[in-house]
């Protein structure tokens, strides 16, 4: 996977690969989706919701810059997949996720493998967790029609946010930093399609 899939595209941060190498991805799948857990593609994980394929998960990771001393926010923990590679990146991460029984279940699986930098609510991720801002990255891994406000508001000075921003069935894959200014520098890594990021500063429905 890691040779095929990520190095062979132009992952090349050394940091983000060791990451993958680290992570069992297979733990994070449904069992009857065991033998596709390397192969590079989504897979449903119930309520909906996907697990994002790991070139793409790759990508976003590597946009961030993450430092060792980042604390992380994760809008959309799912799985637990993309929550568990920034966990071995970064000093902290806190996800947000609106389903109850996949925030549970992954919580279950990331505290099973040893991660105890990694903290999860369930609640609207697209007002993000204010009680721990600021955050110097935020990673959205749903589709939303804006840069939410509040997740904007609770980014740090000189942070890093990745985000698919567009309609409900295509987006642009963003990465925007953010200046001392508070102004919006935007880079685009690529068109994407993502599950939509339902809120009260995304979709409605």
């Amino acid at each position: 996977m890691i040779a095929k899939q990520l190095i062979s595209r132009g992952i090349k941060d050394d940091k983000v690969l060791n990451a993958f190498r680290k992570v069992p991805r297979h733990i994070f799948v449904r069992p009857e989706d065991d033998e596709y857990a390397y192969v590079d593609g989504p897979l449903p994980i119930g309520y909906g919701q996907t697990i994002s394929q790991p070139f793409i998960v790759a990508l976003m990771t590597e946009a961030l810059e993450i430092q060792k001393t980042d604390r992380i926010m994760e809008i959309g923990t799912g799985s637990g997949y993309q929550t568990a590679i920034l966990a071995q990146l970064a000093h902290q991460v806190y996800s947000v996720e609106k389903v109850p029984e996949l925030a549970e279940a992954a919580e279950l699986k990331l505290k099973s493998l040893g991660y105890d930098n990694v903290f999860i609510k369930v609640g609207d991720g697209t007002k993000g967790w204010k009680q721990n801002f600021p955050y110097d990255a935020i990673m959205v891994t749903a589709a939303s029609p804006q840069i939410p406000p509040s997740l904007w508001e609770q980014l740090a000075s000189k942070g890093r946010m990745v985000i698919p921003v567009g309609d409900r069935f295509f987006q642009n894959l963003l990465q925007l930093k953010k200046t001392v200014q508070g102004e919006k520098i935007k880079k685009s890594l690529g068109e994407c399609r993502f599950v939509p990021l339902l809120g009260e500063e995304g979709w409605d429905f």
